[in-house]
């Protein structure tokens, strides 16, 4: 998911060079672990502190190899080659979903030498939607362990629109707001959401549901989707995958369709600097993501990882990793639910679902934990399988196509120039040449 990407870069360099200095291939692979994780997607000092814990269990030590990606696929492909010998990654649901279903996977170790299971602490909820992954003969919780979760909804200014003007996701089609909404660039996210309101009178009288559409592939939803994104696009004032947040920050939109945890450090940084944001859940429905811990096929080090996955899992850790990154943690420790309770807010939310009956009344920032009413019309989006291609190419046409005019005059106007520029730079060297040629003709004649 997915913030603050530079200082990310310099953080996890300066890991990597404190931690590990150089990686001595020759050294024993069992003393090394090999981390694949999100940008700025771990709390500071876990790494260090993960160290001093495994020395306390195991009466070793640890150096820990740390590296980030930016997107799923890539992540997938390097695991999927074998090139890559990494011990523990972070994928999103329809990865781990596609990784167990080509046998890509490690079953993660339950039992530590000093140190209790804290994966037991994971929320049913959390739980129930994670085993969807998998099947009878490979139930997905043996293998993956949730790491963050959160929702898909708008993040808006107050200033300029209300949570009223923002009840639908038709609002995006909404001329009013041209060249004022953001759009994450995220193919899956988009589809569904496009899906959802494009059934929205299915929805209402239900004849479908937000799971139902969130997953259908069939060639009339394609159809509708490419349609609805195209007609969408003339509003858009750009498709982004991190810097949605500044830009709300600084006022330069006014809404964008976003993760809950960016919303939520969007919304924390705006206050700062006196800019009022809120985050919201369209009445139709939206996707609820999970990323989580995997130990892949060709790990050489699946001890360390599954203490690893373990440690992540204590419920201190999970909040430091909770306040340094914005998403919300599977773990439901009474501590967690303390921590995040805030006083202040005007309104209860019911969330017996993640922490049990009695946080059916209690104030916690919804987008950090979506009341149960969100939680009931949001879905998991599963994994594409062989309709991947179909949609990417829906996607690529979305944002290839309906260039307007003025777009394309620009375009026009700059290949003229370039080409004038190349053949005006042609005729000088010609032009250059020739002079050389009579220069040297008249220097011949003279001798």
């Amino acid at each position: 998911m997915k913030v603050k990407l530079i200082y990310s870069w310099i953080g996890m360099l300066l890991v990597v060079l404190g931690l590990t200095g150089c990686y001595n291939m020759g050294e024993p692979r069992e003393n090394i672990l090999k981390v694949y994780n999100w940008a700025d997607y771990i709390g500071e000092g876990v790494l260090e502190d993960f160290q001093a814990y495994y020395k306390e269990q195991t009466g070793k030590d640890i150096k820990i190899v740390y590296q980030t990606f930016d997107i799923n696929e890539i992540m997938l492909t390097k695991i999927e080659k074998g090139h890559e010998d990494f011990d523990v990654v972070c994928p999103s649901e329809y990865i781990i979903e596609r990784m167990l279903k080509k046998d890509l996977l490690l079953p993660i170790d339950t039992v530590f030498a000093h140190s209790p299971n804290y994966m037991t602490q994971v929320a049913p909820f959390i739980k129930e939607q994670i085993a969807q992954l998998g099947t009878p003969e490979k139930p997905a919780n043996r293998y993956a362990v949730c790491y963050m979760w959160g929702t898909e909804g708008i993040l808006y200014n107050t200033k300029y629109v209300t949570e009223e003007d923002l009840a639908s996701w038709g609002c995006l089609w909404d001329k009013r707001y041209a060249g004022k909404i953001l759009m994450k660039d995220a193919y899956r996210d988009a589809y569904g959401m496009a899906l959802l309101y494009a059934h929205r009178e299915d929805l209402k009288n239900g004849s479908k549901t937000v799971a139902q559409l969130m997953n259908d592939y069939s060639p009339a939803s394609m159809d509708s989707v490419e349609k609805y994104l195209k007609l969408l696009k003339p509003n858009v004032a750009g498709w982004e995958a991190d810097f949605g947040k500044e830009m709300m920050t600084k006022e330069k939109a006014w809404m964008n369709m976003a993760w809950s945890g960016d919303a939520q450090w969007a919304m924390d940084e705006a206050a700062a600097v006196g800019v009022d944001l809120a985050y919201t859940v369209p009445e139709e429905g939206s996707n609820v993501w999970y990323d989580g811990w995997v130990i892949p096929k060709y790990a050489k080090n699946r001890k360390a990882a599954s203490y690893f996955i373990n440690f992540l899992c204590r419920p201190d850790i999970a909040l430091r990793n909770m306040e340094s990154n914005g998403y919300v943690s599977s773990i439901a420790a009474p501590e967690i639910l303390e921590a995040c309770e805030d006083s202040t807010l005007e309104n209860y939310s019911d969330v017996s679902y993640f922490f049990g009956p009695s946080a059916k009344q209690v104030k916690v920032p919804v987008t950090i934990y979506p009341d149960k009413s969100i939680i009931d019309r949001c879905a998991m989006i599963r994994d594409f399988g062989n309709k991947t291609e179909d949609v990417l190419e829906i996607w690529s046409r979305v944002k290839g196509d309906n260039l307007n005019g003025g777009i394309i005059i620009l375009i026009l106007v700059v290949a003229l120039i370039m080409v004038g520029l190349q053949i005006r730079r042609r005729w000088l060297i010609h032009k250059r040449s020739n002079v050389q040629f009579r220069l040297r003709k008249h220097i011949i004649r003279k001798h």
